[in-house]
């Protein structure tokens, strides 16, 4: 890999670091593609190019990430979790949250594992794929 492709990946990178801490926030894609030093539209397909899902698509999947854990660890209402992770909306919430997980946050509450090992292991190993339950990348 030359010595370009490899900064610009790392550009990328800090972008897509930047909307792992604030999962909870809007997306704002001028402001990704400013941490990336490029235009929106070059953005949105480079990132696309390198991680095999649009920033929009990655974001919906990590919001819902964060969601499968607090729906298997807490008792809070699915309400206030979709809130919490930045759904404005909760038709939005379970529509993608079916997408990703292949069933609603409620049943996905009622079947979850409470498994007992640390965290990070859990996450990994629970973590949804980029690819919808038919096995197609969803594009979105």
């Amino acid at each position: 890999m030359s010595a370009a492709v490899e900064h610009f990946n790392r550009r990328l990178l800090r972008a897509r670091d930047a909307m792992d801490r604030t999962y909870d926030q809007p997306l704002d894609i001028p402001s990704l593609a400013s941490i990336a030093c490029i235009s929106e539209a070059h953005f949105i397909r480079s990132f696309r190019a390198t991680f095999g899902e649009t920033p929009h698509r990655y974001l919906q999947r990590r919001r819902v990430e964060r969601a499968m854990f607090l729906l298997r660890e807490t008792d809070r209402d699915v309400t206030d979790i979709c809130a919490d992770v930045g759904f404005s909306s909760l038709a939005t919430f379970s529509r993608t949250f079916r997408e990703i997980v292949g069933e609603s946050p409620t049943s996905y509450r009622l079947n979850a594992p409470r498994a007992v090992a640390p965290t990070c292991f859990l996450m990994a190993a629970m973590r949804p794929s980029s690819f919808g339950t038919a096995g197609s990348p969803n594009g979105q």
